[in-house]
């Protein structure tokens, strides 16, 4: 049980936490209202995927379910799929950088190109790059003693959550391109990279069951790396679905392309 001193020394990691994603759903529902005024209507279902994939933000991060998670491990684990996985790709799939280009000064929205176009962006988007920081970053902190400090250190604690949100948007954008992306890398490359994550992520999952966090009781691990095996494939089949049904689709408007006519 978590006493009344300990729920209210969790009080402000959860605000600090849930207010980036409170205030960037006012300025997207905000944005999508200056869009409909300037140009054609943003489209309702995008609006639908950023409030859901915030929400699943938000209730990862502060409430009944981040209490729990610093005591039950089985919590954290669905806090963490709810943040690291299932936000990223509801969010991504509101393309909010699309919106956000439409919405501000051209010569800002020029600006914001260019620093999208440059070296650094590119690296960090990197689907390799990206893996590594997201399921790498995993397995440091449920096979060190990195879970554990986490519990007793706020700031510790704030850095990982802002990181898990970060690499699993990143991850996600960099295999399924929804937002106009100045660098795009192959199909098949994305492919080969998802498949490796996609093992690493499974292994992980299965270690964890296997070999639980310290302090971690046996049955909770249990339960955790299920739904980390399971609750994960379930999302990355949604983002396979995607990936192929793109590449489907890239693949028909070249098969319809006509060839020149020879001189």
């Amino acid at each position: 049980m978590i006493s009344s001193h300990e729920s209210f020394n969790y009080i402000i990691p959860q605000v600090l936490l849930a207010l980036p994603f409170f205030f960037g759903l006012i300025f997207y529902l905000l944005a999508a209202v200056i869009s409909n005024r300037r140009y054609r209507k943003w489209p309702l279902f995008r609006i639908v995927y950023a409030t859901l994939g915030i929400l699943c933000a938000i209730i990862s991060v502060a409430g009944p379910l981040a209490d729990l998670a610093h005591t039950d491990f089985t919590s954290h684990m669905l806090s963490h799929l709810l943040l690291g996985m299932l936000a990223p790709l509801l969010i991504a799939l509101s393309a909010p950088m699309t919106l956000l280009l439409r919405t501000i000064p051209i010569t800002l929205a020029r600006r914001f190109t260019y620093i999208l176009k440059s070296k650094p962006v590119r690296i960090i988007s990197d689907p390799s790059i990206t893996s590594l920081l997201n399921i790498g970053g995993l397995w440091i902190l449920y096979t060190t003693n990195l879970y554990s400090m986490m519990h007793g250190n706020t700031a510790l604690h704030l850095f990982i959550h802002i990181h898990i949100f970060i690499v699993g948007y990143l991850f996600t954008i960099s295999m399924i391109f929804i937002d106009p992306m100045p660098y795009r890398t192959s199909y098949m490359y994305r492919s080969i990279i998802f498949v490796i994550a996609l093992a690493g992520h499974g292994i992980l999952s299965k270690y964890i069951y296997a070999n639980p966090p310290a302090h971690v009781p046996a049955a909770q691990a249990e339960t955790g790396g299920m739904i980390m095996y399971y609750g994960g494939d379930a999302i990355d089949i949604i983002l396979i679905f995607i990936l192929c049904l793109h590449w489907f689709k890239s693949a028909g408007s070249r098969a319809f392309v006509k060839p020149t006519a020879s001189k």
